[in-house]
């Protein structure tokens, strides 16, 4: 429902008539909201870019030797197995990333 919500203020902000920054002031948003939303129409996009918080996945890549090591040994813990990547693969996660 939030999604909805944000397509809502986004149609009603693109749809305002004024500056950018009376058009903020109006909606309870930034300007540089109001700019991205204006920008991205112009190229055709009428929704939300996709967020990214630029950090990179750690276990990107190791997908396949992940899945062989459980094939190999399923009674292994998750521990066992954050040891077994720090030391084969020198990437250091937690329990929780697992």
């Amino acid at each position: 429902m939030g999604w909805r919500r944000g397509q809502d203020l986004r149609d009603r902000v693109l749809a305002a008539d004024g500056p950018v920054r009376e058009v903020a002031r109006r909606f309870a948003v930034s300007e540089s909201y109001v700019a991205r939303a204006c920008s991205r129409q112009l190229l055709g996009q009428v929704s939300a870019g996709v967020q990214c918080n630029h950090v990179p996945l750690r276990l990107q890549g190791l997908e396949g030797a992940l899945t062989e090591r459980v094939a190999a040994a399923p009674e292994q813990t998750l521990m066992q197995l954050c040891q077994w990547i720090e030391a084969e693969h020198e990437v250091r996660v937690s329990l929780s990333t697992l």
